[in-house]
């Protein structure tokens, strides 16, 4: 009997595995691995989507369920594509199909048996016969059929054009069209046509190396020519022209019929360096993001898939791209947190790269100002190469940071949000026709909204989180679940008039314009970047019309190159240093770092204030002097003492659900399960505990850690333990689902 071995749709982990289908006669040459099907499953024989994994002849007595249907005519999934899904599987505790829903595009995924997006053709006409008889006609026609004659003069001209063009710009209609094609003068046929995001291209610029340039590129052209499945940090200061080493390195690979793919950590990132790569390379580039229609995401897909395009720019899903002979992955901006899915499979873009790269023979390059702790400890054991880019590409020395104490700024009585200290800066930068970005990693106007008499705050019912005020609509809103509610004016407790808490940039906006009344402000957050390429636009008028502030959240802290850019402010740099989190400390280095770099680096000399109530904290000196060495020193001493990442893997496994005591009660089942399984020395299970945001969406969560090595043993238990547990009828209503940090 002919069996597919088929990884099925909608399934919890706990039942997930390859189930085997047979393969009716009819369709016995069509079903091959990679083939999307249509099968029955379950007792009710429901029909589900399924992927075909491998198929093989078996001698079984078993009475198979048949497949029901094909999807689709070829294969859209490659062998490679499945050893992929196959390895996240079992290395991010995800079903096989989530982890194909994370490899293709949405618009080739299907409602119902209706692919989301189809083929996008237009209708094409073109001349019969030569361009000279098209001239002729077209001057006996005049008379008589003067459309169709400015039908044919158009066509003479360009040899063919799209329906829609042809009739715009000969003014004619379509029966004129149609008439012409009867006379057999034109013949008119659909093709398919892309679908292409607008990229802003300029005419490339030579780029030529400095010593220091030169030598690194040297460094990593020999390791990406000789080495198979290498990888390598490049460690250069903000403004040293890592972008400069990238494009001639792809310049390399392409001239050797490879490809290339770079990640960037944020979407306002990538328009800047898709126009920069697209001016060297032009059609050769595709763009992967979010925020691309689906239709655009599906057809730029397409020219990867076809080897049309091999240079691949994009945010963290690119990491998929269908590229033909990869080279090279580079992944800007290496350290940032959203390369890390929060959502099933929870992949990192770090592990996929290596995995890819070392299965292709590939070179993945890791660029950062602030490497991640963990990637330096690698370089540092020997594990990644190093290269070091210490001077700015211009030569222009690192931006002079000026820390403001915000409790000497209270003394004074200042209690607002902005320092004498940067306004007093701001006013000079105005005064010189330069701009200024701010950075504050708070969205909306105020934290929180509360009762300064008897301490009463607006929580959200459904998060355990408090509410967020915004300026823009009058409402508090959850950032995690959307709920929002009218701003009330006294407190329902006890009528007294409420506070407002924690300035976000909305409060800050309104600060500014009180301040500098006469400048324009360009803000940037989640609030207005919200529609398709809105960030571009901002990017856009900042850099054109020469906005004399640019202020938002970390979306301006990384990346952005604005040379007429010389001061930067950091508001609350204290902001994200004290919260429950192990990678809190290293977060705000990297982002006190990063957008210190936005400032000077044009001809100007670029200038920073950090704004602080701990400016004796070591974590703020070190973002001020920009010393990554000193810090990265201390914080791995941490890290090496605390048995944490690199040095130990930490597994975290989740449970969700509605009953509170039921949720609590099923991590305290994982907890005992996962200490009588691992035996490996030195592992610790932490827990339960509730997570940092305990309730989300009416679902409490509580928290199991495990601190290990990363072995497949330990994964294996792992997984035992989320299989396991679901049917285990105390576990009824919990949900439960692990991450990994490596």
């Amino acid at each position: 009997m002919r069996c597919a071995q088929i990884a099925v749709s909608g399934l919890p982990y706990s039942a997930d595995k390859p189930y085997d289908y047979s393969v009716p006669d009819a369709l016995k040459a069509a079903v091959v691995p990679g083939l999307r099907v249509l099968i029955p499953f379950g007792r009710g024989n429901r029909t589900r989507e399924g992927v075909v994994l491998s198929v093989s002849e078996k001698d079984t007595e078993l009475d198979l369920k048949p497949v029901a249907a094909l999807l689709e005519e070829e294969p859209v999934i490659t062998d490679e594509q499945i050893r992929l899904a196959v390895w996240m599987r079992e290395r991010f505790f995800c079903t096989a199909y989530e982890a194909f829903r994370a490899i293709l595009p949405a618009g080739l995924w299907f409602r119902g048996s209706e692919r989301q997006v189809r083929d996008k053709t237009v209708l094409f006409s073109a001349l019969a016969v030569t361009g000279e008889e098209a001239w002729e006609l077209a001057g006996s026609k005049k008379r008589s059929a003067p459309k169709q004659a400015a039908l044919l003069e158009v066509l003479a001209q360009v040899g063919e054009a799209s329906v829609p063009d042809l009739l715009t710009y000969s003014g004619s209609g379509r029966e004129s069209l149609k008439a012409l094609e009867k006379q057999g003068l034109v013949v008119t046929e659909a093709r398919e046509v892309f679908r292409r995001p607008a990229v802003r291209v300029t005419e490339p610029e030579a780029i030529t190396l400095n010593e220091e340039q030169e030598k690194v590129f040297l460094s990593l052209r020999r390791q990406m020519l000789e080495s198979e499945g290498s990888a390598a940090l490049l460690y250069g200061v903000t403004g040293s022209g890592k972008t400069c080493i990238y494009i001639h390195l792809i310049r390399e690979l392409l001239e050797r019929g490879r490809s290339a793919i770079v990640l960037v950590p944020e979407i306002a990132l990538t328009p800047q360096l898709v126009g920069i790569f697209t001016s060297h390379f032009g059609d050769k580039v595709a763009l992967l993001h979010s925020y691309l229609s689906a239709g655009e995401r599906y057809d730029e897909w397409k020219r990867v898939r076809s080897g049309t395009a091999s240079v691949v720019v994009g945010t963290r899903s690119a990491v998929f791209a269908p590229v033909h002979d990869l080279g090279m992955i580079i992944m800007d901006e290496e350290h940032e947190t959203s390369y890390k899915s929060e959502a099933s499979p929870r992949y990192h873009a770090r592990d996929v790269a290596k995995y890819r790269c070392g299965k292709a023979g590939a070179m993945l390059l890791l660029g950062s100002a602030t490497p991640n702790i963990g990637t330096m400890y690698r370089a540092e054991k020997g594990d990644y190469s190093l290269c070091e880019l210490k001077q700015r590409y211009n030569g222009k020395p690192l931006p002079a940071v000026i820390t403001a104490d915000m409790r000497e700024e209270l003394r004074k009585g200042n209690s607002g949000d902005l320092s004498s200290v940067l306004t007093g800066e701001m006013r000079q930068n105005l005064k010189d026709g330069k701009q200024t970005i701010l950075f504050l990693n708070r969205r909306g106007a105020y934290s929180s909204v509360v009762c300064p008499e008897c301490g009463f705050t607006y929580e959200c019912p459904h998060c355990s989180v408090s509410l967020t005020y915004h300026m823009a609509n009058h409402r508090m809103m959850c950032h995690y679940c959307g709920y929002s509610r009218e701003r009330e004016e006294r407190c329902p407790e006890c009528g007294q008039e409420l506070r407002f808490l924690g300035s976000g940039t909305q409060r800050i906006e309104e600060q500014l314009r009180q301040r500098f009344p006469e400048i324009d402000i360009v803000r940037m957050d989640a609030d207005t970047v919200s529609l398709s390429h809105s960030h571009e636009k901002l990017l856009d008028r900042f850099r054109e019309e020469k906005v004399p502030v640019l202020l938002g959240t970390q979306m301006v802290a990384k990346g952005l190159d604005f040379e007429n850019v010389t001061l930067v402010g950091v508001l609350n740099a204290d902001a994200g240093l004290y919260v429950a989190d192990y990678r809190a400390r290293e977060r705000t280095f990297s982002l006190i770092s990063q957008v210190i770099g936005r400032a000077g680096r044009g001809d100007a000399s670029g200038r920073a204030v950090i704004q602080t109530f701990t400016p004796e904290n070591d974590v703020i000196r070190a973002g001020a002097m920009q010393d990554y060495d000193g810090f990265y020193r201390k914080e791995i001493e941490l890290r090496r003492a605390m048995a944490l990442p690199p040095f130990r893997s930490l597994y975290t496994l989740t449970c969700s659900g509605m009953d509170e005591s039921a949720t609590l009660r099923t991590a305290a089942l994982a907890a005992g399960m996962l200490k009588e399984n691992l035996k490996e020395a030195g592992t610790d299970v932490l827990g339960p505990a509730a997570a940092p945001v305990a309730k989300m969406n009416g679902r409490y969560r509580y928290r199991v850690t495990v601190c290990c090595g990363d072995t497949r043993e330990n994964r294996r238990v792992i997984g035992y333990v989320l299989r396991t547990l679901p049917a285990d009828r105390r576990t009824r209503g919990v949900l439960i689902y692990a991450d990994a940090e490596f």
